[in-house]
């Protein structure tokens, strides 16, 4: 097992400087730059933009430099100085504008993630237990809906019913006396009240999947000899349940780490942005559309480390977890 971690860990290293490399050409892709962008907006709105001025920028942010010129440089800063370069639109380091959304984003997914294994592990074990029961179909009819409804859509709905019935302020994550308020138990408190709406919404799809994976693992489990075997020798039915074939069905649920750890970041953007919640989904939306590339560079790269990341951690548990995993 140290080896396989040892070998992973210096696989990584190749692999997160192709992502690297990757994400900035990316963002050269489409034509023109920043600079392109705001001259258009500025247009748009009846202004011009005096060519010196236009000129001094393009030096000042090395647009006018090849595009490996400016990776070294982006590089540079990044591994000698944690300098991920400065944001165009915002006029302030990237750093400062991921890490100010990041600990808020992490809060919310994480708080997703735990609702939904919450719902879906319980659900998905009675689904499978219970096959075509009403109660199976009653929880195939929410799993087929959730995944139906679109979040956005979601997102409209539960806003209304917070102020409708529970007469909380729509959108964001604080009420208007805590969103510039300093941090305290009665802003924690504030902020866990507004929770739940984004928790259900961003949940909801996750939710109706893992169920139906989780119901149709178990199902297979449960047909094989051993289960048979095990209980024509009396082993109580709870005990057979939970000691090997809901143990081996939960193999899904660990190996998503993989791909929550990048929402973590980037997740529900739309519904981010139907709520006015103050993550990175958003940022990251606006820096795409203007071209911003130091920091949608760094946003992406950070999401492909983290899914890197999240592949090692799920392969990890799920070895620790299985054991035909550890024998392979």
């Amino acid at each position: 097992m140290l080896q396989f971690l040892l070998r992973r860990l210096l696989y990584m290293i190749p692999t997160m400087i192709a992502i690297s490399i990757v994400a900035f050409v990316i963002i050269q892709l489409p034509p023109g730059d920043f600079l392109t962008t705001m001259v258009a907006s500025m247009a748009a709105q009846g202004e011009d933009m005096d060519q010196s001025a236009m000129r001094a920028l393009e030096e000042q942010y090395g647009l006018g430099q090849p595009v490996h010129i400016q990776y070294l440089k982006w590089m540079q800063g990044i591994l000698f100085r944690g300098d991920f370069g400065d944001s165009f639109g915002w006029n302030k380091p990237v750093s400062d504008l991921v890490w100010s959304r990041l600990a808020l984003t992490f809060v919310l997914s994480l708080a997703s993630l735990l609702f939904v294994w919450a719902v879906a592990f319980p659900i998905g074990i009675y689904s499978a237990v219970k096959q075509y029961s009403i109660g199976d179909y009653f929880a195939t009819f929410i799993g087929f809906l959730g995944l139906a409804t679109p979040n956005f859509l979601l997102a409209l709905i539960l806003m209304y019913i917070a102020f409708k019935f529970f007469n909380q302020s729509v959108g964001g994550l604080f009420s208007p006396e805590y969103t510039e308020a300093p941090w305290s138990w009665g802003k924690v408190a504030d902020l866990f009240a507004h929770l739940w709406v984004p928790v259900v919404i961003i949940g909801t799809a996750g939710t109706a999947s893992l169920i139906r994976i989780m119901r149709a693992n178990l199902l297979d489990e449960l047909r094989k000899p051993y289960v048979v075997t095990a209980r024509a020798k009396g082993l109580p039915e709870w005990r057979l349940l939970f000691k090997y074939p809901v143990r081996i069905a939960l193999n899904p649920f660990v190996s998503t780490v993989g791909w929550v750890l990048p929402t973590l970041v980037s997740g529900a953007a739309i519904v981010s942005i139907v709520l006015s919640l103050p993550t990175t989904g958003p940022l990251l939306i606006r820096a795409l559309l203007q071209q911003d590339m130091y920091l949608a560079a760094s946003f992406i790269m950070l999401l492909s480390i983290l899914t890197v990341i999240g592949t090692l951690v799920s392969d990890l548990l799920l070895a620790w977890l299985d054991p035909r995993i550890r024998m392979e």
